[in-house]
């Protein structure tokens, strides 16, 4: 039952992602902490967001910022190896607890980046990427803060999807990296990560034909709702 539960919420959240560039990890963490536990659920997320990601780059290669993807990746890949360091050294209570507060916090700090509709350059996204990839080695996915990131950038639809999957990918793949090297990632990890994936990049190919329709208002109002309903869950389980 639990892995029908993770394949049915893989599916709509590969979906989500596809459309929106982020929300897989906040559909899927609460489900994958209430049933794996949040320190076992934060590697298989990382496997399993390697595999969205790779979706989405797959659907839109040949528009992929090759400059922006390295500028940002270059330091947000040992930024998250870092990242994964300390996760290891938390409690799982406290896991759980700063999962919830980052979602909750991620409302506020998107729109605040929102409205600072500034242009960024290359340097500029590699300066971003030492402390979001840190961020993402702890809490699972920065999504909500490298979507206006890159937005600002220049990057729209199907170029912003790619670029941003595709930077994406550095970053989970050194997080991964780091979770095999503090032998935290055993066979049984690895499985569950790949089973999640599999339906997060499923979900990823499907929304491919709805992108173009989905507007501003309604991107930003569906992101929101996932980080408040995720935030809330997982402040639910480190209560319990």
């Amino acid at each position: 039952m639990g892995y029908l539960i993770v394949l049915s919420v893989g599916l709509m959240a590969g979906v989500l992602s596809g459309v929106i560039g982020t929300g897989s990890s906040m559909l899927l963490m609460p489900v994958l902490v209430i049933i794996y536990g949040p320190q076992q659920a934060v590697p298989i997320m990382a496997i399993a967001a390697i595999m969205g990601n790779l979706g989405k780059v797959l659907s839109w290669w040949r528009e992929i910022d090759w400059k922006a993807c390295i500028a940002y990746g270059a330091t947000a890949a040992p930024g998250a190896m870092l990242g994964v360091r300390t996760l290891l050294a938390l409690p799982p209570h406290a896991v759980e607890l700063a999962l919830g507060l980052f979602f909750l916090a991620m409302v506020p700090a998107r729109r605040w980046l929102a409205r600072r509709a500034m242009r960024l350059s290359l340097f500029q996204l590699a300066l971003i990427g030492a402390p979001v990839g840190f961020l993402t080695g702890i809490v699972v996915s920065t999504g909500p803060i490298t979507v206006p990131i890159f937005m600002n950038y220049g990057l729209v639809k199907g170029a912003f999807l790619a670029t941003e999957a595709a930077g994406s990918l550095a970053v989970y793949a050194a997080k991964v990296a780091a979770f095999r090297q503090f032998g935290a990632l055993p066979a049984g990890i690895v499985m569950q990560g790949l089973i999640t994936g599999a339906s997060i990049m499923t979900g990823t190919f499907c929304a491919r034909r709805i992108v173009a329709r989905m507007s501003a208002n309604t991107f930003r109002l569906v992101v929101d709702a996932l980080m408040v309903s995720s935030g809330l869950s997982l402040l639910w389980a480190a209560a319990r």
